[in-house]
């Protein structure tokens, strides 16, 4: 039997984190084919060439796409996304995948999205109907959402989100957050190790701080990050930063975490890139997160570790009970929220709603045998009223 070639496009270590588990259940099935195309900030120094990991963990790169313009501006992005949409055309044209497997939100996701549209290839698309209305990935989200054929929702909320946007009910699955099945099946660091690891050691009370740039906010980013910094140095907390990504000013925040770390490395260190199992060890063994990345809402709750999540960005994601949402001039009591006995016990006993563990299987499962039609058909939700109805 021929296999099913399910090409994989990733631009970011987080977004590759993701796809890990999935990506190694579809090279051990023996009815798929595994493709992978690396772009963005995978192959930027300035990010960590990143595409290095991916080869370290024994994946073959199909394909490296160059599409990052490093000024870091509106324009730069809307650039990068062009010549992403032109060399992932000419990469898909030389490997013909019979679907493309896609997740989130970032505008080189909608490239890849584009490109396999117009080429006729049935997209499939990991994390549609979520919310999050700080940032232009709100709208690129749902545009994806209404140009792939095949949907994997993280939630039943998000699937009925899906059906609500007109997708056909029978292509719309709930399978869960495939980041949780890093965290159920990843072997992590002991702390020890991490801290070896990383040069730097925990605290009586750490944070793990990641903080990307409100896309949509008139307040400039310069403004945010300097009032969130100023607020995190007056608390008792050791930190570890992450780079912020490569959207619009994200090399604004960079710089001052940067500057800030240096006025005290005892306490603060920043690392460009963590990969998967650093990053998820380091989330076993802080206190709390602090920022706006939507791993703060998704993956956390499996940890049982308050979260501290700053403005808009993720505004209208689903949260499972351990965030504390702020704006960036009340951080410190939300912090003091956080680590207060009372909280932290309340996340001891919540259950993540994003799924437990076995999304990459359910994945893989539905890409072996589901059948994709590349003629889609909006479906209104009276006429499923009265289709049911009538059965």
């Amino acid at each position: 039997m021929k296999r099913r070639k399910i090409c994989i496009v990733t631009g970011t270590r987080a977004e590759y984190g993701l796809f890990y588990p999935i990506m190694k259940k579809i090279e051990a099935s023996d009815k798929l084919t595994l493709q992978l195309v690396a772009t963005t900030m995978h192959l930027s120094s300035e990010f960590g060439c990143t595409y290095k990991q991916i080869e370290n963990d024994g994946f073959k790169i199909d394909e490296k796409i160059e599409n990052l313009f490093c000024s870091h501006s509106k324009s730069s992005v809307v650039k990068s996304t062009g010549m992403a949409t032109l060399m992932l055309s000419d990469a898909f044209q030389r490997l013909k995948p019979d679907v493309v497997l896609l997740l989130g939100d970032r505008y080189e996701t909608l490239a890849a999205a584009t490109s396999a549209l117009l080429m006729n290839i049935p997209i499939a698309h990991i994390h549609g109907g979520e919310i999050t209305e700080g940032a232009v990935d709100e709208q690129i989200r749902h545009a994806i959402t209404k140009m792939s054929h095949l949907h994997f929702a993280s939630t039943e909320e998000h699937r009925n989100r899906i059906i609500q946007m007109g997708e056909n009910p029978d292509m719309v699955f709930n399978t869960g957050a495939p980041g949780i099945d890093n965290i159920i099946n990843m072997e992590l660091f002991t702390k020890k190790e991490l801290e070896d690891n990383l040069g730097w050691s925990f605290g009586e009370t750490s944070a793990l701080f990641t903080y990307h740039p409100e896309t949509l906010n008139k307040v400039s980013t310069e403004m945010q990050i300097d009032t969130i910094l100023d607020q995190l140095e007056t608390l008792h907390l050791h930190i570890l930063f992450t780079y912020a990504n490569a959207d619009d000013r994200g090399n604004v925040i960079n710089s001052k975490i940067e500057q800030f770390c240096k006025k005290n490395p005892n306490k603060y260190t920043v690392v460009k890139n963590l990969g998967q199992k650093r990053y998820l060890s380091a989330m076993k063994y802080v206190d709390l997160l602090v920022g706006n990345t939507s791993s703060g809402i998704i993956e956390a709750a499996s940890f049982h570790k308050p979260v501290v999540n700053i403005g808009d960005r993720q505004k209208g994601r689903l949260q499972s009970g351990n965030v504390i949402n702020c704006d960036i001039e009340t951080i410190k009591q939300a912090v003091k929220t956080a680590t207060a006995d009372e909280f932290k016990n309340s996340c001891k006993i919540l259950k993540n709603i994003y799924g437990n563990g076995d999304s990459a299987k359910k994945i893989v499962n539905i890409l072996e045998n589901k059948e994709i039609s590349i003629v889609k058909k909006f479906h209104d939700k009276k006429r499923r009223i009265i289709d049911a109805n009538n059965s």
